[in-house]
């Protein structure tokens, strides 16, 4: 704790925005490049080291920050880098896109701003790739032991980058035409830069990791094939099964998917199309949904030139404070937060309605209506009440040329691979496993949102981690890999 002082003398103090203006005609990233390291080095004198470190408890990977704020706080970035990466192997990836769950679980946030750790640790992950902190680390020696590894998201690339690392033969099958998964076609360049994945790709592939694109198990490479061509596999396939809007008029020209409409984004970017077929441009938008990813789909349809875009939430309006009987601290509240996304609609002007940041509080969307070509021209609203009944009398229309669903997802796709190797899917939707991330079949292990269900980047990582040191005492009868959580972990998010 360098100054015992600092969190009475220090104020919170964000990371800042690039104005909405410039950013707004432009795919990269929101956040001015290179903050004043002062600033990052005040947010950490900040750090209280707290008896009971309720920030480390709240992190899914059990991020050592007390050690790593007082280290940047004496401007050690060097150590810093290392007590970070000694528990995240991607922290360039969480500080740009975790919402940051260790902050509702700092002390401070009892009653005042918490440290701003999730600035800290983006600072840290920037330095150390700078400074050359993070060499490749191959291993010492092989097992001669193969594993297999199906999936190339966050939850996939931990798996296999812990176990090279341990010596074991990786291959990671990935059905894309480049590896990296929703961090590749489903997170938006405004919100990490692509370079920040091909670099760490890059470092991998140094370290022996070998990855085959453009391979579908159970299409291009028959499933059992594959689980006799290695000693171990780990099915990291994500939760790609996404929820349907079953109201009338759905099959309406103009109706999509938001996985439909992100990776043609995504792909604009990487050049592989020169403009989208889903292009939100000069186009009315509507996104159904209001998490992270109607959010995402948000701030693409700004940078395509939406002539309008309004995210309908069926949740209520959130409060500004925490809601201390049904949220207390330390877990994660619902709170309204305005994302960079929310910001540029509404100083922009994009919304229908008058709401501030073009959303739609408290609405469930009851059909859609189109013209006589089948094109979707409008959604139908209706207000609900906490418990998402209808409330009589408040409705409302709003205006769509384009309509993007982000309901979410159930579980992994249950064609293909998870079929073919017969691994069992529960009621939920999820890939069955036990406390060890085993599947009922022998040899094949299950992580990520595949058998977690849709959840967050932090918690893929986590559980990438925790996989890799379930299937190395499997091949080796014992490991001295690290396994930050179990299947049966929950997060203190409410």
């Amino acid at each position: 704790m360098a100054d015992p002082k600092g969190f009475l003398r220090i104020a919170r103090e964000e990371w800042p925005r690039r104005a909405v203006g410039e950013r707004a005609r432009d795919w990269g990233e929101v956040y001015v490049p290179g903050v004043p390291l002062p600033v990052i080095e005040r947010q950490a004198d900040r750090c209280m080291d707290c008896g009971v470190a309720f920030c480390h408890g709240a992190c899914p990977l059990g991020n050592l920050i007390p050690e790593w704020n007082d280290l940047v706080s004496r401007s050690d970035w060097a150590a810093a880098a290392e007590r970070l990466h000694a528990t995240n192997n991607f922290p360039e990836f969480t500080g740009q896109l975790c919402p940051a769950p260790c902050e509702a679980g700092c002390v401070l946030a009892i009653d005042r701003p918490a440290v701003a750790i999730k600035n800290v640790e983006a600072a840290i992950a920037d330095r150390a790739w700078a400074e050359g902190l993070a060499p490749p680390r191959p291993p010492d020696r092989l097992t001669g032991k193969s594993v297999g590894i199906v999936g190339s998201g966050p939850a996939g690339l931990a798996a296999a980058q812990q176990l090279t690392r341990a010596g074991h033969t990786v291959v990671v099958y990935e059905r894309d035409d480049r590896p990296g998964g929703l961090l590749r076609y489903g997170i938006p360049a405004f919100k990490m830069a692509k370079g920040r994945l091909e670099r760490r790709l890059a470092q991998m592939r140094a370290e022996g990791t070998a990855f085959r694109t453009a391979t579908e198990v159970g299409r291009d490479v028959e499933a059992g094939v594959l689980r006799a061509r290695h000693d171990a596999l780990v099915l990291a396939v994500g939760a790609t099964a996404w929820r349907e809007l079953p109201v009338p008029s759905r099959a309406l020209e103009g109706v999509r998917q938001a996985m439909e409409y992100l990776p043609l984004a995504n792909r604009v970017c990487e050049g592989d199309l020169d403009a989208s077929p889903l292009s939100a441009a000069g186009r009315h938008v509507v996104i159904v949904g209001g998490g992270d990813t109607g959010a995402d789909c948000l701030g693409t349809a700004v940078r395509e030139g939406a002539a309008s875009v309004t995210q309908v939430d069926i949740r209520p309006l959130p409060g500004a404070e925490r809601d201390e009987v049904a949220e207390p601290w330390p877990v994660y509240p619902r709170l309204r937060r305005v994302s960079p996304a929310h910001e540029e609609a509404g100083e922009l002007g994009l919304g229908q309605e008058p709401d501030v940041d073009a959303r739609v509080f408290a609405a469930r969307t009851v059909r859609f209506s189109g013209d006589e070509e089948g094109r979707v021209r409008a959604v139908h609203l209706v207000g609900v009440d906490a418990r998402r009944r209808a409330v009589p009398g408040v409705e409302r229309v709003l205006r769509a040329d384009l309509v993007l669903l982000a309901l979410g997802f159930r579980g992994p796709e249950t064609e293909g691979v998870v079929r073919e190797l017969g691994v069992a899917v529960g009621a939920d939707g999820t890939a069955v496993r036990d406390d060890g991330f085993a599947s009922g079949v022998p040899g094949v292990f299950v992580a990520g949102d595949a058998g977690r269900g849709q959840s967050l980047v932090v918690w893929a990582i986590a559980e990438g981690r925790a996989v890799a040191a379930a299937v190395d005492r499997f091949l080796m009868g014992t490991t001295s890999l690290p396994a930050p959580v179990t299947p049966a972990d929950r997060p203190l998010a409410a």
